[in-house]
């Protein structure tokens, strides 16, 4: 279980880099042709954290933070399906920013449920 974990938490490390990297090319107007795979990429990375919070369940971990990490897991997806439409105008970098802090906020619990797994 401590190999899978790694390999999930290299992964989520990885695809969180692309995508910060992609979110910022995206900021300064460029590469815009690449949304389509920033929205694949953050998809298989809510789906690597998902894997990772049921690992922690299985390995009977903090459920509270598994079933937490979840649950953030839909709000990044929800937050960066919709975030187009919400606050459309000069007032949508508030939508941006709050979409890089959840998303920052979801590489932190991942590297939290790692650990847990790790230790378990």
């Amino acid at each position: 279980m401590k190999t899978a974990t790694t390999v999930v938490q290299m992964m989520i490390r990885l695809f969180g880099l692309i995508l910060i990297v992609l979110g910022i090319l995206f900021w300064a107007g460029r590469s815009i042709n690449l949304v389509p795979a920033h929205i694949w990429v953050g998809t298989a990375f809510v789906l690597l954290l998902w894997i990772l919070a049921f690992m922690s369940l299985r390995v009977r971990g903090n459920a509270g933070l598994a079933v937490g990490a979840i649950v953030w897991g839909l709000v990044v997806m929800a937050l960066g399906m919709t975030q187009v439409r919400l606050l459309t105008g000069s007032a949508h970098w508030v939508v941006q920013v709050l979409h890089l802090l959840v998303g920052l906020g979801a590489i932190g619990l991942a590297e939290s449920l790692a650990a847990r797994v790790k230790r378990a």
